[in-house]
C-alpha cells in the first residue's frame, strides 16, 4: 500500500494507524502547497481533490477521506482492536466520533490556516473550537481514550487535530483530561515512529 501524506497534516492520522496496525506501506510525500510529488509528478493526477491523505491499495484502488481510510486500515488488522467490529453499536459510536472530529474540529481549523481570513473571523473559530474541545475534555473524564480503555482510530485523529491548536492560537492547556490524553497518545511507540518519519520529532 502507499500512503500519500504531507507532514503534520490530517494524513498523520492514517500514518499513525498504519503503524499501530503493523501493516506494510510506503509513505509518499505529496506537497499540499505545490501539489507535486518529490519526483515532480502532478498530485492532481493521483487525487483530483488535491489534498491528503490518499491510500493506494495493493490492487491499485484508491481511497480518500481520512475517517474512511482509518476504518479500512483497522479492518485489515482486527486483532489490533483499532476499531470495533462492523455492525456493532460500538462501531457506530466510533463513527460518531470520527464524524464529530472531521466536521466540528478539523473543518473549524481550516479558516485559521487561511491567510486571507480576517482576524475577526479567526477569533470566532477559535472560540468555537475552544467550546468543542471543552466538551471533548468532559467526554474524556475517567477514560484513557475516547472509546474507553482501548486506543482506536478516533484517538489518532483527535491527537492530530488537537495538536494543530498550538500553531494557530487555540489554547487547550487548561483542559486537564485532554492534556493527559495528548501525552498518553504521544508516548505510544507507533505515534513516535510516525512523528519521526514525518520529521516532526527529532
Amino acid at each position: 500500500m502507499k500512503l500519500y501524506y504531507s507532514p503534520g497534516a490530517c494524513s498523520l492520522s492514517p500514518h499513525i494507524v498504519l503503524r499501530e496496525a503493523g501493516l506494510a506501506f510506503e509513505p509518499v510525500l505529496a506537497s499540499t502547497k505545490t501539489h507535486k510529488l518529490q519526483d515532480g509528478t502532478d498530485y492532481y493526477g493521483i487525487n483530483p481533490k488535491g489534498y491528503v491523505p490518499l491510500l493506494e491499495l495493493d490492487n491499485g484502488e484508491r481511497l480518500t477521506e481520512g475517517p474512511v481510510i482509518v476504518q479500512y486500515i483497522a479492518d485489515q488488522a482486527p486483532a489490533k482492536k483499532l476499531a470495533p467490529a462492523a455492525g456493532t453499536m460500538a462501531r457506530y459510536r466510533l463513527q460518531e466520533w470520527l464524524n464529530f472530529i472531521t466536521s466540528e474540529l478539523h473543518k473549524s481549523f481550516s479558516p485559521l490556516f487561511n491567510p486571507a481570513m480576517p482576524e475577526e473571523g479567526k477569533a470566532l473559530y477559535r472560540t468555537r473550537l475552544g467550546e468543542r474541545f471543552k466538551w471533548v475534555d468532559g467526554q474524556l473524564a475517567g477514560k484513557n481514550y475516547l472509546m474507553g480503555e482501548d486506543f482506536s482510530v478516533a484517538d489518532a485523529y483527535l491527537f492530530v487535530v488537537a495538536g494543530w491548536g498550538k500553531h494557530v492560537g487555540v489554547d487547550i492547556s487548561s483542559l486537564a483530561n485532554l492534556g493527559a490524553f495528548m501525552a498518553r497518545v504521544a508516548a505510544r511507540p507507533a505515534v513516535q515512529e510516525a512523528l519521526k518519519a514525518e520529521g516532526l520529532l527529532k
